[in-house]
């Protein structure tokens, strides 16, 4: 997901319980947001969702749970959580506090395949230009640089 580590970036210093809001029309809304709780390893967890809406209501889809792990001096994305409302899916390769044993190693390989597509279309589709357009100069009130 370095597509989005570079919208997480550009936003500069981030704080506890950020939310970031990127609307980039014909496509759904992406917010991206520090769920406060961590991952399945202990590390900051954050929630990277497409939002639709149906009847009213917010609709996810999809919505994606990553655990934020530095290795080497690299920030890396791993996925834990999968969830469409609209399909009624919602699934756990590695739940949170578990110490980060797997629960289902296909699952978790198949939630890295798919966060990997999911990284090459929301850089094809422009939400980091859509991010920086959005932002313009305003000044950042958040906290943790990644």
């Amino acid at each position: 997901m370095q597509t989005v580590l570079e919208i997480l970036r550009a936003a500069g210093q981030l704080c506890p319980g950020f939310c970031l809001r990127i609307d980039n029309e014909p496509y759904m809304r992406l917010v991206i947001e520090d769920i406060q709780i961590p991952g399945p390893n202990g590390h900051l967890s954050i929630s990277v969702a497409h939002y639709g809406e149906q009847n009213g209501d917010p609709m996810r889809d999809p919505e994606m749970l990553f655990e934020l792990v530095e290795d080497g001096g690299k920030v890396l994305m791993v996925p834990y959580y999968y969830r469409n409302d609209y399909a009624g899916v919602e699934q756990y390769s590695r739940p949170p506090g578990d110490g980060g044993s797997l629960v289902d190693r296909r699952l978790f390989r198949d939630q890295q395949a798919f966060a990997r597509m999911w990284d090459r279309n929301l850089r094809a589709q422009g939400f980091p230009e859509a991010f920086r357009r959005e932002r313009g100069n305003r000044p950042s009130t958040l906290f943790q640089t990644l």
